[in-house]
């Protein structure tokens, strides 16, 4: 059985969420991605790896380089799951301005 790697545990990891920031921008190779980052290559490689996995970043090769680019489609994937999840939220925070307002200590 193949172990497939949660994408929101990816997410999760705040090198990983920079990574992306990064990579969202333009295209780059992990020498470049690595540079941005106080951290080894081995490790920031080991991030790349599990966005891979994830398939939240693709993969072009042009000669012997490789570059690491934002999955547009995993993105929309992610944000159509928790969209309905921020609408939730918006409503219960605007019936709470709502509330808030309607008390308002006078001064």
């Amino acid at each position: 059985m193949e172990l497939r790697r949660d994408v929101f545990q990816a997410i999760a990891d705040p090198t990983r969420r920079a990574i992306l920031a990064l990579v969202a921008l333009q295209a780059m190779t992990p020498t470049a991605i690595a540079e941005k980052f106080d951290s080894s290559r081995q490790t920031i490689s080991k991030h790349i790896q599990i966005l891979t996995e994830c398939e939240i970043l693709g993969q072009t090769q042009n000669g012997r380089e490789i570059h690491y680019h934002l999955n547009p489609q995993k993105m929309k994937e992610i944000a159509d799951f928790i969209e309905p999840f921020r609408k939730l939220w918006d409503d219960r925070f605007n019936k709470l301005e709502s509330i808030m307002k309607k008390y308002k200590p006078k001064k």
